[in-house]
């Protein structure tokens, strides 16, 4: 191409074929292109769900619950209670129709049902659970609640009236056990969690 022809070339005059020695610019979508094809430059990685980790949390509270709670009956109902810090702690089994910390005893029913739907929702939300923390707040809380309803619908006196098994007492405070307490470290963890703004999925918010 002459020096004339470049000179009077319009630049709606897009139609024309670069010279052989002038750079061709590259299109947004073969440079999209060409990076998708460099080493590393691919999607980020998935992020994995703790489940696994809710899991591992849960059964250990319930497990350790359950033993608990089978020793206790075995070796302190209907015997003297143990001191074990002088007054201020103490190991004496009582069966509980109530609550946690023995609120509530005349709702016994209402309350197999209310951990019974407690555990259906924490397992629904496992399924977007990405938070390692909130997996263990979850999973004690999971723990805590399989391990009474446990006591609620296998203990005398019958299916979903069965009395808990309580034996940890502390003086001026009501006799629990350790299904009471993962239930209320969960609780206390989840509400630090929320104050910190860090959600189930794992994103953190600034309201």
């Amino acid at each position: 191409m002459s020096e004339a022809e470049r000179t009077i070339e319009t630049p709606e005059d897009s139609s024309r074929r670069p010279e052989p020695d002038e750079p061709v610019e590259e299109t947004a979508p073969q440079a999209e292109a060409d990076a998708a094809e460099e080493p590393g430059a691919g999607p980020a990685a998935p992020r994995r769900r703790r489940v696994g980790v809710l899991a591992v949390v849960a059964a250990f509270a319930f497990v350790l619950d359950l033993v608990t709670k089978i020793a206790a009956v075995e070796w302190l109902e209907h015997q003297r209670s143990i001191d074990i810090i002088g007054d201020w702690l103490r190991f004496s089994v009582i069966r509980n129709g109530g609550a946690a910390f023995g609120f509530g005893e005349a709702l016994t029913v209402f309350l197999t049902a209310v951990a019974a739907i407690v555990v259906v929702v924490i397992i629904r939300l496992a399924r977007k659970l990405y938070s390692t923390p909130w997996a263990i707040a979850l999973g004690l809380l999971l723990g805590g609640a399989f391990g009474n309803l446990t006591d609620r619908l296998f203990r005398a006196p019958g299916v979903f009236e069965g009395h808990v098994v309580d034996f940890i007492s502390v003086q001026h405070f009501s006799v629990f056990n350790l299904a009471d307490s993962a239930i209320v470290c969960g609780g206390i963890l989840i509400v630090i969690l929320s104050f910190r703004g860090l959600d189930p999925d794992g994103t953190v918010h600034k309201d």
